[in-house]
């Protein structure tokens, strides 16, 4: 579980894609899917930088004449916040069968609620924490110097 509070987009859309395509862990290939399900909440407050909100586009396109659309970050952000993450994750994940199979394994949601609770999903650390998931991490540390 990633809470992406106050977060940069881009930053977190690069850790999603890493933990979708499993590269974290120590039997990664590139076409395997080794990866984990990733729950990301608060995805309402991520935020971007620079002028970004009113000059990212994201284009669409139905196939027949005059069917391109292209709304904006602040109109996509207003509509869905959780699709501005979704289309950004997609973009960094394979454009294969294999890619498609990851991204069906990301769930996001605006607010800090989710359905995931019976699965207890573990928090991801921060950036600099390490990999870690134990409470008690200076015996741990202690005891693989030794």
């Amino acid at each position: 579980m990633i809470d992406v509070a106050d977060k940069t987009l881009g930053r977190v859309a690069t850790e999603v894609a890493n933990l979708l395509m499993g590269k974290h862990k120590p039997l990664y290939a590139p076409y395997i899917d080794t990866g984990d399900y990733v729950v990301v909440v608060n995805a309402a407050k991520v935020r971007v930088t620079g002028k970004k909100a009113e000059q990212k586009i994201y284009y669409r396109y139905s196939g027949y004449p005059g069917g391109l659309k292209s709304p904006s970050f602040k109109e996509v952000f207003n509509k869905d916040p959780a699709r501005v993450i979704e289309l950004a994750v997609k973009g960094m994940l394979p454009h294969n069968n294999l890619g498609r199979a990851m991204f069906k394994k990301l769930k996001v949601y605006p607010g800090n609620e989710h359905p995931h609770q019976a699965q207890t999903p573990l928090r991801h650390p921060e950036r600099g924490e390490g990999r870690r998931m134990t409470e008690n991490k200076e015996s741990e540390i202690l005891s693989k110097e030794r």
